[in-house]
This record gives C-alpha cells, structure tokens and sequence, in this order.
C-alpha cells in the first residue's frame, strides 16, 4: 500500500512540474508576452465609405457622456478586427482622449511605424505613430519631444526668424504611402528622420521650409532623444547674392 501511494506522489510531481510552467506564465505557448503584446498588421482596419457618417449619427442621437467612447464603439459594430479596435481603446487612453484608427502598419524592428486615421480632427486627420518600443506608441507629431532648442540655435532657423519673426513649427501631413526609411545607428539601434512644416504664424499662412529631426531608439527600442538635423533654406528664405559691380573707370581731371 506503502509503496502504491509513493507511486502515485511521485506521478503527481512529475505532472505538476511539466504542466506549471507553461500555466504560470500566462502566455500561450509557442510566444512570448512582450510577442504577443506587440503592434502588428492585424490592427489595421479600412472603415467603410460611410463609417464616420452613421458612426457621427449614432453618437449624435444618443448624446452619449463620453463621445469618443462612443466612436470607438461604433467601430466593433461595423465590423473591425478585434485587435483594431484594442489599438484604438489603447490609443485613446494613452493620447488624452484622441480616437484614432490604424489605416496601415510598416514593419521596420525593433521601431515599427503605423499611419492612423483621426475622424473627429478638425485639422491633420491623419498620423504617424512610432510603436513597438519603450514607450510603445510615439506620435512624431508630439511637438514637446521635438528638439526645438537645437533648431533655434540653428544658422539656418535664425536666418529664418530674422526675415520671419512669426515663424512657428507645426504638425505635419501625414496622410501620404511613404514611409520614413530608418537607419541603423552605432550600437545597433535606430534612426527616423522626420520633417515639420515652419509656417509664418499660423497652420493656414505661408510655408517657410521644413525643419527635420532625427528621433533615436536604441537596440531595445528604447526611446532616447529627438535632434535637430540642420536643413538648407527654402530659395525665398536665401540671402540674396551680392550684385557685381563693373569696375568704374577712373575719373579724368578737367583739361585746362
């Protein structure tokens, strides 16, 4: 009997030890949790021609407490992929409250990018977020993590001022196909180099260039800094070039 119940401990341990790992770890075999957390093309989601219109009409009808929760509702029932919708529950929470739709995703590793699409913006509808890293969404339109102490300090930015004292840096146009092309970086991290329109005062007013920064991750994704890459002057911002004169020849005393 003895010897039964020793058989039946040891079986016991055997099966506790094989399954435990796996149960303890929360995570699906076969993946990693940081993997299957991870931004990918299953959260893009083209809404259909006439989303924003009945999704504008539901939330206007019931006046609900909180609109864009409501939008983000209406997206599940027209149809988007679950883990479109969770990207643009995780967006709202993480972008004071700015509801956004990933309409393409481009993978570039660790640092991917994705372009969204913001219905209920009056301006710039759409985005583009750097995901995957540390921290895992980063929109390059967030002006406070733009290096604005290095473009001020810039030749090229004061020239710049001197003849546009308005000039300011705004968010840029987002909605295009191409992608920005990241580099490599020593150590093994990388590089996206990104550009902002300087308008002179206002979004509506006359362009004056593009001020571009680089934003660097390193081998983990790990956000590090944005700097100011120094650009060339638009034609209209260039000093004017100094107009040759033809000698003068020398003047001829008055003859007597």
């Amino acid at each position: 009997m003895d010897a039964m119940r020793s058989s039946a401990l040891l079986f016991s341990v055997l099966v506790l030890s094989v399954c435990s790992p796996a149960q303890s770890s929360g995570v699906p075999q076969g993946g990693t949790e940081q993997e299957s957390s991870k931004i990918g093309p299953s959260a893009v989601w083209q809404p259909p021609a006439d989303f924003i219109t009945k999704a504008h009409a539901a939330c206007d009808a019931t006046n609900p407490p909180n609109y864009g929760q409501c939008f983000l509702d209406q997206m599940a029932k027209s149809g988007a992929p679950a883990d479109a919708v969770t990207f643009a529950r995780t967006l709202y929470k993480q972008s004071d409250g700015q509801v956004g739709i990933m309409t393409a995703f481009q993978k570039a590793g660790p640092v991917d990018m994705a372009r969204v699409m913001y219905p209920l913006r009056a301006n710039d509808n759409y985005g583009l977020l750097l995901v995957n890293g540390d921290p895992n969404l980063l929109d390059v339109d967030d002006l406070g993590k733009l290096d604005r102490a290095g473009m001020q300090k810039a030749e090229v930015y004061q020239v710049i001022k001197d003849r546009f004292p308005h000039v300011e840096l705004f968010t840029g146009d987002r909605s295009g196909t191409n992608w920005p092309a990241p580099s490599a970086t020593p150590g093994g991290g990388q590089q996206f180099i990104i550009g902002n329109p300087l308008r002179d005062g206002c979004r509506a007013c006359r362009p004056l260039g593009s001020a571009r920064f680089a934003w660097d991750f390193d081998a983990q994704g790990k956000f590090l800094k944005t700097v100011y890459i120094q650009t060339t002057p638009p034609r209209l911002i260039r000093p004017k070039p100094a107009e040759a004169h033809p000698p003068q020849a020398p003047t001829q005393p008055p003859q007597q």
